[in-house]
């Protein structure tokens, strides 16, 4: 593992800090309580900002409005052309604006400059132009009806809509879910995490200026346990998107079953299997491998942390692995040449320092990292274990940081019971030349997404969601934007029928 000098040597200028208050009914605010609470640099341990701390109050008044708007406002009833317009515009307004929101998320997530501002940014503002292209086609269907009846369906928006997004990628959770919602017609009260508030902030000011109404799109910064769990009980929201971990998963869906009965879409945690057989060409999978775990410092709900090796080419597999661990680059995510920059806080730092040290205590053998970086900043080197078995705690909990356990397996009998040993079912790998094993590993995998022979392959059109304890419903492609429609079916007698 190589370290950056930890110097910059980059020339991306740094941003002044904008926009820090609550956004509600189209106005930038204080909280109701004069609160605010620090947003830190990942990079520095440094304070970015103070930014507003809201509460159930502020949720209230942010859902208020959300409430008007949709009951009473324009944006629901506007032809879907003319909503498509102003999404267009924000998209353009995203991409105009690239460079400081890259350097925003770079700062307050610790997201590598190089592919925030090339892929996060611009995919953001492609994923709300995906969504305005489906903003006039939403349709209900005719009906031939089996009775003397003409039957039609309409395809209406949900309503009110809390959006709970996680700190690993701000704006792009924040584009995965306030795109789809607005296409549709709803209303949003946004609870950004309290680790990254601050580009959904820019983003509430880009859309105002795009021409969305006031009291569409609203943002109430501050903690899951006040902020959060006020918008998750709340009455007068129809609907709770969230994307984070299964503990709070399981909170949100109490809230909502002891409130209103609203409904829930959850995108929880994973503990993806990689998987490698014997045929596979080893030179090329074990980079894809390596970035497969440590992308965005292993702070990814797919992460494919679990690598099932096939026997016959384990050792080849292992001495390539650290050949290229050997290249790979801790450092400030600002430097061009850097590959893993910090964790987001110093929670999430000591969480997977700890269980570092828990895998060397239950047997695991430490192969290559496994420490914290002796420099400023949350950094910890990209860590391998071998030696794993299917009950420690490295292969069971998703740890959210560069660690990876590499495992050996002999059938693919073997192999589907063990990737499949897990209460998460998020996304897996399935790495093979031979298509019937492809074709039968992908099939008995209990998992919402799977690559074959790729990793990461997201892309606008392809639904992500998860099985198990991974969660329900799903962001992007069109299925995302069926959870933010209702069903309306109308029925009228057909002329001289008999129940005229």
């Amino acid at each position: 593992m190589a370290q950056s000098n930890g110097k910059l040597e980059h020339s991306v200028k740094i941003p002044e800090i904008k926009f820090t208050k609550l956004f509600i009914n189209g106005e930038f605010v204080n909280s109701i309580s004069g609160k605010t609470f620090e947003t830190i640099d990942p990079r520095t341990e440094q304070v970015l900002a103070q930014v507003a701390e809201g509460d159930k109050e502020d949720v209230d008044l942010a859902v208020k409005a959300a409430r008007h708007a949709f009951d009473e406002g324009p944006w629901p009833r506007l032809p879907g052309a003319e909503r498509r317009r102003i999404m267009l515009k924000f998209a353009d307004l995203v991409d105009e604006n690239a460079e400081e929101l890259a350097a925003i998320d770079t700062m307050d997530a610790g997201n590598l400059y190089s592919f925030a501002k090339g892929q996060y940014i611009h995919g953001a503002a492609n994923q709300i132009r995906y969504y305005a292209g489906a903003a006039d086609k939403i349709h209900g269907e005719t009906l031939k009806m089996s009775r003397e009846f003409q039957g039609y369906t309409l395809m209406e928006p949900i309503g009110v809509v809390g959006l709970i997004t996680p700190w690993n990628f701000p704006s792009t959770m924040f584009a995965i879910k306030v795109g789809p919602a607005l296409a549709a017609g709803c209303t949003v009260v946004v609870k950004p995490a309290e680790q990254t508030p601050l580009s959904a902030l820019y983003y509430a000011h880009l859309a105002k200026r795009a021409g969305v109404p006031d009291g569409v799109i609203n943002i109430v910064t501050g903690y899951g346990s006040t902020a959060g769990a006020a918008i998750s009980s709340h009455m007068d929201i129809d609907l709770v998107s969230f994307t984070g971990s299964t503990v709070t998963g399981h909170r949100i869906m109490q809230a909502a079953a002891t409130s209103n009965l609203k409904s829930v879409c959850l995108e929880l945690g994973g503990k993806s299997p990689f998987i490698i057989f014997k045929d596979a060409d080893v030179d090329k999978i074990v980079p894809l491998a390596l970035i497969g775990c440590l992308y965005n410092q292993g702070q990814i709900c797919v992460a494919g942390s679990r690598i099932f090796v096939q026997e016959e080419i384990y050792d080849k597999f292992l001495s390539k692995l650290e050949e290229h661990v050997k290249n790979w680059v801790v450092g400030d995510p600002f430097e061009p040449n850097v590959h893993q920059g910090p964790q987001v806080d110093k929670k999430q730092y000591d969480k997977v320092l700890s269980y570092i040290e828990l895998g060397k205590k239950q047997g695991a053998t430490l192969f290559s990292g496994g420490e914290a970086l002796d420099r400023k900043g949350y950094y910890i080197e990209p860590t391998i274990f071998t030696d794993v078995t299917d009950d420690m705690a490295i292969a069971t909990d998703e740890i959210f940081g560069p660690v990876m356990s590499v495992m050996k397996f002999k059938t693919v009998e073997e192999v589907i019971r063990r990737a499949n040993s897990t209460k998460y079912g998020l996304a897996a790998g399935v790495m093979t030349n031979d298509l019937n094993i492809a074709n039968t590993v992908s099939r008995s995998i209990k998992a919402g997404t799977i690559w074959i022979n790729c990793y990461f392959a997201f892309d606008d059109d392809l639904p992500i969601g998860g099985y198990k304890m991974s969660g329900f419903g799903k962001d992007m492609g069109m299925d995302a934007l069926q959870k933010y429609l209702k069903t309306k079916s109308i029925a009228t007698p057909i002329y001289n029928s008999p129940w005229l």
